[in-house]
């Protein structure tokens, strides 16, 4: 049962959030007020948001296109803009195609896309401990099967060549610039899903060199980049032997970038 807040319930957390920073004071306070089991845990939960905790890891779970996902304190939120992503893929997949959603963190990607297709053959995978024991109780409660290594490295080889739609939602900020993202992700996420390299691509490349070998003829990588890196992103997609296309957003500020493995040798 959620605590039951009084119209000066909801002002006064509303007002706390207020004088902490929070921007979307009375949203965030309504939320947790319907989240919380107790009274003791609705302080909690309020002192945990007013120091600076992400309002989804205080609340152990986030909102993605309709779904909501369980995440965990360390993993990475899915981002709403985010879910231009999963509307490139919906647009290319068939139900019943097979998924992979590498640098899963939550699973929130894959279990969004399945959730739209209705039936998929799906797997994730992320190299960060914390992230697959969120993504696990995503994921297997949708009827996918979550994997921990790095990159390919733990899924079946049996997988090679068969991948129709193959989410890869690497990280992207250049290593320089991590210190200049707002204290919400910097310091409560886990860097290995921020920290792309010198240029934010390292992982990109590394996904990218070995995504051919896992595609089906005709299936496709999709990634999400800033639209700074794209041009970079694409030659590097283009050079690993895929065919590039770029997909913008501009309400969402989300920049997608395409590769399909041609269907003919």
């Amino acid at each position: 049962m959620s605590a039951s807040p009084s119209l000066v319930t909801l002002s006064t957390v509303a007002a706390r959030l207020r004088a902490a920073g929070c921007v979307f004071a009375e949203d965030e306070a309504r939320l947790i007020l319907a989240t919380a089991a107790t009274p003791a845990a609705l302080h909690t939960m309020v002192d945990r948001r007013a120091a600076g905790l992400p309002l989804e890891h205080v609340l152990g779970w986030a909102e993605f296109r309709g779904l909501r996902i369980s995440v965990d304190a360390g993993v990475f939120v899915p981002r709403r803009r985010t879910e231009f992503l999963v509307e490139q893929a919906v647009a290319l997949a068939r139900p019943g195609a097979v998924v992979v959603d590498l640098c899963c963190g939550s699973g929130a990607l894959g279990a969004a896309l399945v959730a739209a297709l209705g039936r998929a053959e799906w797997y994730a995978a992320d190299i960060d401990p914390a992230a697959v024991r969120c993504a696990r109780r995503n994921v297997e409660a949708a009827g996918g099967t979550v994997y921990e290594g790095d990159l390919y490295e733990p899924l079946p080889a049996a997988l090679r060549g068969r991948v129709d739609v193959l989410l890869a939602n690497v990280p992207y900020v250049p290593t320089e610039e991590v210190g200049l993202l707002p204290p919400e992700a910097r310091v409560h996420e886990a860097r290995v899903a921020l920290d792309g390299g010198a240029d934010g691509l390292d992982v990109l490349r590394r996904v990218t060199a070995g995504a051919h070998g896992w595609l089906a003829p005709g299936g496709s990588l999709l990634f999400e980049t800033s639209g700074r890196q794209a041009s970079s992103a694409m030659a590097i997609v283009a050079g690993d032997g895929l065919e590039p296309r770029l997909a913008e957003c501009a309400e969402l500020e989300a920049t997608v970038v395409i590769g399909t493995r041609p269907s003919a040798p």
